[in-house]
């Protein structure tokens, strides 16, 4: 077992963690007979397809990737064996030994990225807190962003929604809640919203706000293929009155659009 090259290794994985990149952990727990690498090895194998370390090389490493790859896809770990006995028989190799080998992904937290600090975005930030979001809170209020009022925002960010995005930049990790104070903003926020990969991008308001807003994003160009991205007026319609209640019929829609996305990729 090399140790520094241990230590290597795990050191890239939480740069990898704490950066967000998605990737796959596979460690050699057990073996029997003759193996190319004993209990212990360890290789990444990030979403880019770049690998760190080995587990053997050849075949059965190309099969662990392809695993790997899959882990990715789905969020799942798995435990692999192989028999390195007979090629002509299927078996990734002819060491004469069987390895196990686990693949642990390590994906990157989704994060609930709320535009509008007033008393409905702290509430969907607290209850995205409480389902394990990362949050993100942002305004030009800067008032409305202290610790304070936005207790449990990961994240706090004052400006414009151009100035938010170059200090936050959004991935397909990412959704979206536009709870702004008028159709200004929405009008604003919503074409740079839509030039990122964000998973969902939904807009609070009544069917009338948000045909003022749709209205003024047609005239300045925006396309009727990517409007048809955003989701409005936002969440599932449950009957919402209070402020809670209108966190849970926001959140609810974001967890349906990111499980169905989940699942369809899987």
């Amino acid at each position: 077992m090399n140790t520094g090259e241990d230590q290597r290794l795990l050191g890239l994985l939480i740069d990898a963690i704490g950066d967000g990149t998605p990737v796959v952990l596979a460690t050699v727990v057990a073996t029997r007979r003759s193996v190319p690498r004993r209990a212990g090895t360890k290789m990444l194998v990030f979403g880019d397809g770049r690998l760190v370390g080995t587990v053997g090389g050849g075949e059965m490493e190309s099969r662990v990737v392809e695993e790997a790859k899959d882990a990715l896809r789905t969020g799942r770990t798995k435990l692999l064996d192989y028999n390195l006995l007979a090629p002509d028989r299927g078996d990734p190799g002819v060491c004469g030994g069987e390895v196990q080998i686990y693949l642990e992904p390590h994906m990157p937290q989704h994060t609930v990225f709320v535009i509008g600090a007033g008393h409905v975005g702290r509430a969907v930030v607290d209850l995205a807190h409480w389902l394990g979001y990362a949050t993100v809170a942002t305004d030009d209020r800067e008032e409305r962003l202290t610790e304070d009022e936005m207790p449990n925002a990961g994240v706090r960010l004052a400006g414009s929604i151009v100035e938010t995005l170059a200090a936050h930049p959004i991935t397909a990790e990412t959704s979206v809640v536009i709870v702004s104070r008028n159709v200004g903003i929405d009008v604003a926020a919503i074409p740079p919203l839509l030039a990122t990969p964000a998973r969902y991008i939904g807009v609070m308001g009544s069917e009338r706000r948000w045909a003022t807003t749709r209205g003024q994003l047609l005239e300045a160009g925006v396309s009727e293929s990517d409007l048809e991205r955003v989701h409005a007026p936002i969440g599932i319609e449950i009957g919402a009155e209070t402020l809670e209640e209108i966190a849970v019929s926001i959140l609810s829609e974001v967890i349906r659009v990111t499980r169905t996305a989940e699942s369809d990729e899987a």
